[in-house]
C-alpha cells in the first residue's frame, strides 16, 4: 500500500514521553523482546506481548526499515526446573517441548518469525564471559559458587524505568553485601541442570540471560527493548545495570512496555492461578479473533479479558469478511474485464477519496505510538460501507459506468486488505473458507453451551430429587 510515510513516535518508558524514532544506524532498527519462560502452555499475557511487538515489527518493515528482531526463550529457570520435577521430566526436554508449542501458537496468531530466537541453554559461554567482565570491573562478587551483582556500583539502580519501585528488595540472603544485590550465577543443586564455570558448576540468573543474548545478537547498544509492564522492575532494571557494567558503550534508546491483561479486575498471572492459555481460547474462537481482541485496545493500556469482548471481535471479523466475500461474488463475473481493461479505467472520485482516507487514517494512528484501537473504525468502516452499497449499485449500473465501479471496488478492496495485512488480520485462506472456520467455531461454542446447560439441568434435577 503506497502511503505518505510519517514520523513514527513511540512512548519511551525511560523518559515517560512520546519520542520520534531515530535509529542509531539510519534505515536499520535493532529490537529485542523478552520472550517466555518455557515451562507450560503460553497464556494470554504472552500472546499480548508477542502480538503487540509483531504489530510494531510489521509497521517498521512497512516504513522501510531493515529490522533485526530478537525474541528469546528462557529454557533454564527456577520455574522450568520446578515444573520438570513435578512432571518427572528432564528440564531441558520439557522446556524444548513448550518452546515448540509456543511457536505453534505464534503461527496460529500470525506473528511473523523474528530474525533470531535464541535459547539460554545455547549461550552459556557468552553469559559466563559477561559475568566474568562484571566481576573484573568490581561490579559483581562470588560467594561459595554463587555470583551476585553489586547494586551499589550502579548509582541510578531502581530509578531508571520504574521510580515507584526504587529501594524495593529481593529475597533476603545474609551473604549479600546489599539486600538488593541479585544473582548473576547460581551454584548447582542436586538433580538440577548445570554448566561448568570459573565459580564451579551452576546456571545463570534470569536477568543476565537477556543482557548476554541482546548484546550478542544486536550489540550492547540498540534501538528498542520491549516486554510486559510487569518486567520493568526488577528484570529490565537489572538488565540495564548489568549491561552498563559489562559494556562501555551500551544502552537502549527506546524502552517499550505493553499493558497487563486482567480478568475480573485482577492481573492475570501464573502465580495467581487465573491464567487463560492461548489454547483455551483457540479451542472456542478462531486465532484471528484472539489477535483482534489483543489489538482492540492500545498496547500500553490494561486489557480486560471477557467472553463479551471476544464475541465482539468475532462479530467484527465476521462482518468484515462477509462483506469481502459478497464483493468477491459480485466481482466474479467481471474478472476477465478487470484483467483486460482495468488499467485503462479510472476509479470514481468517491473511491479515490475513500482509499486516500483509509491510507491517511492508517498512517496517522500507527505513527502515533501504534494506536491500533482506532484502526478498524472511522475511514475503514467508510470503506466497508462503500463496498456494501456499491455491490447493490453494481447490479443496476449502466454499462458505461459499470467498469469504473468494478475497478473502484477492486482498488478499495486492496486498501482494506493492506490494512488487515499490516495488522496481521488478513487470512491466507479464501474469504469463504475463513468464514466457514469462523462459523464452525461459533457452532462449537453453541454446542458447548448447550452441553453445559444440559449438565446443569441434570445436576439441578438430581439435587431436587434428593430434597
Amino acid at each position: 500500500m503506497e502511503m505518505e510515510k510519517r514520523e513514527l513516535t513511540l512512548y519511551n518508558t525511560r523518559t515517560q514521553q512520546k519520542e520520534v524514532v531515530k535509529p542509531i544506524n539510519p534505515g536499520k532498527i535493532r529490537m529485542y523482546l523478552c520472550g517466555i519462560s518455557a515451562y507450560g502452555l503460553s497464556h494470554l499475557g504472552h500472546a499480548r506481548a508477542a502480538v503487540s511487538f509483531d504489530v510494531l515489527y510489521r509497521y517498521l518493515k512497512h516504513l522501510g526499515y531493515e529490522v533485526t528482531y530478537v525474541r528469546n526463550f528462557t529454557d533454564v529457570d527456577d520455574k522450568v526446573i520446578n515444573r520438570a520435577k513435578e512432571c518427572g521430566e528432564n528440564p531441558l526436554d520439557l522446556s524444548s517441548r513448550f518452546c515448540d508449542e509456543y511457536l505453534v501458537d505464534m503461527g496460529a496468531l500470525q506473528c511473523l518469525l523474528p530474525t533470531h530466537q535464541p535459547r539460554v541453554s545455547d549461550h552459556m559461554e557468552h553469559i559466563i564471559k559477561m559475568i566474568e567482565t562484571i566481576i573484573a570491573k568490581d561490579c559483581g562478587y562470588e560467594v561459595r559458587g554463587d555470583v551476585f551483582f553489586s547494586v551499589d556500583k550502579s548509582p541510578n539502580y531502581g530509578q531508571v524505568l520504574d521510580h515507584t519501585r526504587a529501594g524495593e528488595r529481593v529475597a533476603a540472603d545474609p551473604r549479600k553485601r546489599n539486600p538488593a544485590d541479585f544473582a548473576l550465577w547460581k551454584a548447582a543443586k542436586p538433580d538440577e541442570p548445570s554448566w561448568e564455570s570459573p565459580w564451579g558448576p551452576g546456571r545463570p540468573g534470569w536477568h543476565i540471560e537477556c543482557s548476554a543474548m541482546s548484546s550478542l545478537y544486536l550489540s550492547p547498544r540498540f534501538d528498542i527493548h520491549g516486554g510486559g509492564s510487569d518486567l520493568k522492575f526488577p528484570h529490565h532494571e537489572n538488565e540495564i545495570a548489568q549491561t552498563c557494567a559489562a559494556c562501555d558503550d551500551s544502552g537502549v534508546t527506546y524502552w517499550l512496555h505493553n499493558g497487563i491483561l486482567t480478568k475480573d479486575n485482577v492481573k492475570m498471572g501464573s502465580s495467581l492461578g487465573n491464567v487463560v492459555t492461548i489454547r483455551d481460547i483457540m479451542a472456542k474462537y478462531h486465532p484471528l479473533v484472539l489477535r483482534h481482541f489483543l489489538i482492540s485496545a492500545h498496547y500500553r493500556s490494561p486489557l480486560s479479558f471477557s467472553v463479551l469482548q471476544l464475541e465482539r471481535s468475532s462479530d467484527t471479523l465476521l462482518s468484515i469478511y462477509q462483506t469481502l466475500q459478497s464483493l468477491t461474488e459480485a466481482l466474479s463475473p467481471h474478472q476477465e474485464a478487470i484483467s483486460r481493461d482495468g488499467t485503462e479505467t479510472d476509479q470514481t472520485a468517491k473511491a479515490k477519496a475513500i482509499i486516500k482516507n483509509v491510507k491517511s487514517h492508517f498512517e496517522t494512528q500507527m505513527s502515533d505510538d501504534l494506536n491500533t484501537a482506532k484502526l478498524l473504525s472511522g475511514s475503514f468502516q467508510d470503506a466497508m460501507g462503500f463496498i456494501s452499497t456499491s455491490i447493490i449499485k453494481l447490479k443496476t449500473s449502466q454499462k458505461k459506468h459499470l467498469m469504473s465501479m468494478v475497478v473502484s471496488l477492486s482498488e478499495v478492496e486492496k486498501a482494506v486488505r493492506d490494512v488487515l495485512d499490516m495488522l496481521g488480520l488478513l487470512t491466507p485462506l479464501t474469504y469463504a473458507d475463513f468464514l466457514k472456520e469462523l462459523k464452525q467455531k461459533a457452532l462449537a461454542r453453541a454446542k458447548l453451551g448447550e452441553e453445559e446447560v444440559s449438565e446443569n439441568k441434570l445436576v439441578f434435577e438430581s439435587n431436587d430429587g434428593r430434597v
